[in-house]
């Protein structure tokens, strides 16, 4: 009997709601006692956009968050009191480009009221004066960094495709599982005893997630996955299936594998198109800054000697085998859930950007609620105002760093719009591998960056603390300084939007050697 992660299961939450006529219309909800008379009750998956639909909504609006302060919208699993946030919402706003883990928005899908507005604010931030990025993803590994992907659009509001893994051929094991930030490992696919419906994962269309593989043995695999698209309905359709190799240790054990297009370094991802049913990998060409499709039959994937590690000896990974062994590792490297797509989501760094935000969050409550128009109209010109000053205060603020410390380290890729707006560079950010400490090469590649770019100081957001253990021995190895700025979420000393900006101009400021901030 093989031992194993604990399997994702899928969500299942009911909410029984007790009505006593009609389900009420967007803009009347129904209250029982002690609740809010707001016009609107409106659920939000982030405390940053709850503050800007309060700011935008006054007390016309009640709002409430799905992520609570110190969560990760990466990474967030709803309880059922989020069920019920939602299930009573005549409103619903997500940030949208892949941002939200998926459990979040299956949720929203599957229990928001019929008829209430379920708004991804970011997925049209142009038509309100914003812009979105590209997410460039770039970590410098010694090794393939693999993640799985799903393409191709498909029909029905919330559908999910579900990749299943059908059949290896190998030497050994096969383990695909993901850590969470706290280090605790999920398994996804598992070879020990067999595959069965188990084995598997569900990705949004266009998304993709960063994962773990590991091997057992060195030698030649051929992993065969096969997909469904699963609507929300429950029916599901067939989206194809396709076969890869894996080339596991030195040459002498892939000779099957000769004449095949190997990859061994760089970002890729093994991608299941449910529209052309079809498998292949893609991978970015560094020299054309173009995307390469492989067909699954034409390449090896590569895990060489170099990948080879140990068992952790922590007993949630026994999965893996015995504590000490020799095992062959693709790391999932940003730990945690990291669904996402081509776009970065993390728009709001730019503070013209969160001003499209507000627009759209505006036009959103007065087509719900036409009555508080007035109400909407003049506190968004407010809050506008608030907005562009604060937009002139962190680019003041960040002028004063000097040109040569404007370089970004932190322990989350959340920070191209700040650096693209206010003149700063990402420079690197953390991503240890889940369950094992970081390599002398990795650490020592750390040090090199930090010291050829005159670093002052490097950044953890504190809801992502957990993971900053390497950055913080590094800043002190290396004598530069360890500050605060805050990504995705709030926590009990910064609350709101402005505050949050305000805090990450002046700490930026104040640690890499500029001035910060005294407008309040």
């Amino acid at each position: 009997m093989r031992t194993t992660a604990p399997r994702r299961t899928a969500l299942a939450l009911t909410v029984a709601l007790l009505l006593t006529g009609a389900l009420p219309l967007a803009g009347c909800s129904g209250r029982g006692p002690g609740e809010s008379d707001a016009a609107l009750t409106v659920s939000t998956t982030t405390g940053i956009l709850a503050d800007l639909v309060r700011q935008v909504g006054g007390e016309r609006v009640d709002v409430t968050s799905i992520v609570p302060h110190h969560g990760d919208p990466h990474s967030y699993e709803p309880s059922p009191s989020d069920t019920a946030k939602v299930a009573r919402a005549d409103v619903v706003f997500s940030n949208g480009l892949l941002l939200e883990e998926p459990g979040i928005m299956k949720m929203i899908h599957n229990n928001a009221r019929t008829g209430a507005p379920k708004i991804e604010i970011a997925d049209e931030l142009e038509r309100f004066g914003g812009h979105v990025m590209k997410l460039e993803e770039d970590l410098g590994l010694d090794v393939l960094w693999l993640g799985w992907a799903v393409e191709g659009e498909v029909a029905g509001d919330g559908a999910h495709v579900r990749t299943t893994a059908v059949k290896l051929t190998g030497p050994g094991d096969l383990h695909v599982y993901l850590t969470d930030t706290l280090g605790n490992p999920t398994s996804y696919i598992d070879s020990t005893d067999g595959f069965d419906a188990k084995d598997s994962f569900t990705l949004p269309p266009e998304a993709h997630t960063h994962v773990n593989w590991v091997f057992t043995k060195p030698g030649t695999y051929e992993l065969t996955v096969r997909g469904r698209v699963e609507a929300l309905d429950g029916t599901t359709t067939d989206a194809g299936q396709g076969t890869v190799t894996f080339t596991v240790g030195g040459a002498a054990h892939n000779k099957a594998a000769r004449g095949r297009r190997t990859l061994d370094g760089g970002h890729a991802d093994l991608t299941l198109d449910a529209r052309q049913k079809s498998v292949y990998v893609r991978t970015d060409d560094k020299a054309t800054g173009e995307r390469a499709r492989i067909p699954g039959t034409a390449v090896a994937l590569n895990v060489p000697d170099r990948a080879k590690r140990k068992v952790p000896k922590e007993q949630q990974y026994r999965f893996l085998g015995a504590a000490g062994q020799d095992i062959w590792v693709l790391p999932q490297a940003v730990i945690g859930k990291h669904v996402h797509g081509d776009m970065d989501p993390h728009a709001w760094g730019d503070v013209s950007n969160a001003e499209a935000y507000v627009r759209r969050i505006e036009a959103e409550l007065t087509e719900a609620d036409p009555a508080g128009r007035a109400a909407y109209a003049r506190n968004t010109e407010a809050y506008l105002r608030t907005l562009a000053d604060l937009h002139q205060n962190v680019a003041t603020t960040l002028a004063t760093v000097p040109a040569a410390h404007r370089k970004l380290i932190t322990t989350h890729d959340a920070f191209g719009y700040l650096a693209q707006a206010y003149g700063m560079e990402v420079a690197g950010f953390v991503v240890p591998v889940p369950s094992q400490e970081p390599s002398a090469a990795e650490v020592e590649r750390l040090r090199r960056t930090i010291r050829e770019k005159k670093v002052p100081a490097v950044f953890l957001e504190p809801n992502l603390a957990a993971r900053a253990d390497i950055l913080r021995r590094v800043a002190q190895d290396e004598g530069v300084g360890l500050c605060t700025i805050y990504g995705d979420s709030f926590d009990d000393k910064v609350h709101d939007y402005v505050g949050m900006m305000r805090h990450n101009a002046d700490e930026l400021a104040r640690c890499l050697g500029g001035k910060g901030s005294t407008t309040r």
